[in-house]
């Protein structure tokens, strides 16, 4: 593959070069892997920063909908729109049904969008493990918006907050347990809690989410990336697409502030940091799976775990000890 001619389709906009760079960085083949790295390394040169809005929130609260009458608004406002969508692997099969695109069938034909469903190949935090290269590739291809929809399982899906600028957590209402889930995980990391299906008989219910929220983030310590007022919760319906310009006008006010005080710059440079880590674990992880003396070291433990000979932990001990 023509690393430079592949970098420079991306870099002039095409999409069916970046959905080809996309699958690249996603293989696990070793030569794949060299070829991704080259040529996100070409990209990086161009320099070109989008931002990067993580959303999560429950199955069946509406990301998708959100995300298409969200994105169809920031496209009618000449915006270009990239939505990497991750969708959960079977444990079994591996497989994922990927059906974004389906789901989001206006926004799929807008020009100005770009949709890519990703598996999470069974990667904990709701996102695939390749989403940041995913993210980078179409900062290159000239993307002013990156949405990125999570697994959607539960709060583990923290991570997605090491990938964006904003992180928007996407609720039902009359979910109930308002007080208790705002203590922690998922919800001290969100930036703006948008309470959806806020229309007909759902409405006074939705209002009154909203204000249990925000009650209980006045109550959280403040972060010092925040302004005045943020974190916040807010309504919207995504049927009506009401409250949606609203809830963008919060996020632009937002990322504007951190911009002002130095918080964004920051806090994407300290993400690079993080992933920097995060490769370096993972390729740790990689050679244990690889056919070498490591991986016999680790099947010559395992079986003496299995007879009872050594304890998981002394085991783990003598492996760690000995790389």
């Amino acid at each position: 593959m023509d690393t430079a001619d592949l970098a420079s389709r991306i870099a002039s906009g095409d999409r069916r070069a970046l959905a080809r760079a996309i699958t690249l960085v996603e293989s696990q083949r070793t030569d794949h892997r060299e070829q991704a790295l080259a040529l996100l390394g070409q990209l990086a040169e161009t320099g070109r920063e989008a931002l990067r809005i993580g959303l999560s929130g429950a199955p069946g609260v509406g990301k998708s909908t959100f995300i298409e009458s969200f994105g169809l608004m920031l496209t009618g406002q000449g915006l270009r729109v990239a939505v990497l969508a991750v969708d959960p692997s079977s444990s079994r099969s591996g497989g994922s049904i990927l059906g974004d695109k389906t789901r989001m069938e206006r926004l799929s034909r807008d020009p100005m969008a770009f949709i890519r469903p990703s598996p999470s190949q069974s990667h904990l935090g709701g996102v695939a493990r390749r989403t940041r290269e995913a993210v980078a590739l179409c900062e290159a291809a000239g993307f002013d918006v990156i949405l990125i929809e999570t697994v959607g399982v539960g709060q583990s899906e923290t991570v997605v907050a090491q990938l964006c600028d904003l992180f928007l957590l996407l609720l039902a209402p009359a979910g109930g347990d308002e007080l208790q889930g705002v203590k922690r995980g998922i919800m001290e990391m969100a930036d703006i809690i948008l309470v959806n299906k806020a229309d007909g008989d759902l409405r006074p219910a939705a209002m009154r989410t909203v204000a249990d929220y925000a009650g209980a983030l006045s109550l959280l310590r403040r972060r010092p990336q925040d302004p005045e007022g943020f974190p916040k919760a807010m309504p919207v319906s995504a049927i009506e697409e009401q409250g949606l310009s609203d809830a963008w006008a919060e996020m632009q006010a937002l990322v504007g502030w951190r911009r002002d005080t130095g918080h964004f710059a920051r806090r994407r440079s300290e993400q690079s940091r993080h992933w920097f880590e995060e490769e370096v674990r993972q390729g740790l992880l990689s050679v244990l799976s690889r056919p070498g003396p490591a991986r016999e070291a680790m099947s010559r433990l395992g079986e003496a775990v299995t007879r009872g000979d050594l304890t998981p932990e002394a085991a783990a001990a003598r492996m760690l000890a000995s790389i």
